[in-house]
């Protein structure tokens, strides 16, 4: 059973997010330190966060102890604090998520036909929903490179019709829609399509996930918000700004540095980035009352 976070929790906090004009954001985090790092940055901000792992960092640290530690700070936060296991492609591995207290998980399954995905979502949903768990899916191609896959095609966005179906069928709770935003860095502006993020918006009755945040101007994060996007996902800035800051630390101490005296100040550098996006998705002190 999921420890101290339930779905009607996690629809509560996006419903909150939907009347309240702000998004919740998510950050990836790749091992304690920036795990900590994220943490710390919502307590001081008073923001309500998804801290996310994917399907890469639960595979090499291991989903047990991804899930016992994410569990403690749940119940240690004083934030809402949603822990959530983003992009896995396989059933098995969001099941295995449930099974380790992970009160939020995305099966994505958009790389197959449609009538796979929401099979495999509904397995998910199935197995999920029984345990408190909420549960994300996708429409649509999320381009770039991610440790989800490689995306570089053109036909990406995602369609109206599609994520109707998907949504009915699945019995997913939130939806992640293809709308022209990309992992990784940018090259050039990102050309999201805010006309068929509305349509999306107005055919759905969930909350909508907005994948690739990035590098996406802070303009343009605001009027996807106002379009319907409840959730933001942060991920690449995250582990640069965490990686860069190690390297310096390493440079700067020379040879056999202590542990923590490296990465105490790498985990310092990931708060201020954390901040800088929370306040973009307009969620500073919005903990308050969500308690």
């Amino acid at each position: 059973m999921v420890s101290g976070t339930s779905s009607v929790k996690v629809r509560e906090i996006l419903a909150a997010a939907d009347a309240g004009g702000f998004a919740v954001p998510a950050f990836n985090y790749s091992d304690i330190w920036d795990f900590l790092a994220i943490v710390q940055a919502a307590e001081e901000l008073e923001a309500p966060i998804f801290i996310s792992s994917n399907q890469q960092v639960v595979t090499d640290i291991g989903i047990e102890l991804t899930g016992a530690f994410g569990a403690a700070a749940i119940a240690k936060a004083r934030i809402p604090l949603i822990h959530h296991l983003d992009h896995s492609n396989k059933v098995e591995i969001c099941k295995a998520a449930v099974d380790n207290r992970y009160p939020s998980v995305m099966i994505d399954a958009s790389a197959r036909p449609l009538e796979e995905n929401i099979a495999a979502v509904r397995q998910v949903v199935h197995y999920a929903h029984p345990q408190g768990v909420f549960v994300e899916g996708e429409v649509g191609r999320i381009k770039g490179m991610g440790v989800e896959g490689d995306y570089q095609g053109n036909d990406f966005l995602a369609r109206v019709e599609d994520c109707e179906r998907f949504v009915a069928e699945s019995g997913v709770d939130s939806l992640a829609a293809g709308i022209g935003t990309a992992h990784g860095f940018y090259k050039g502006k990102p050309e999201i399509h805010f006309d068929l993020l509305e349509k999306i918006n107005r055919a759905v009755k969930v909350p909508l996930v907005l994948h690739g945040g990035t590098g996406i101007p802070e303009e343009d994060v605001r009027r996807a918000i106002r379009g319907g996007i409840n959730k933001v996902n942060v991920g690449t800035i995250i582990h640069c700004t965490y990686m860069n800051a190690v390297r310096k630390e390493l440079i700067a101490r020379g040879e056999n540095p202590y542990t923590l005296d490296v990465m105490k100040p790498a985990r310092a550098a990931v708060v201020p980035v954390v901040q800088q996006w929370i306040r973009v998705c307009m969620a500073d002190g919005k903990a308050r009352g969500l308690r």
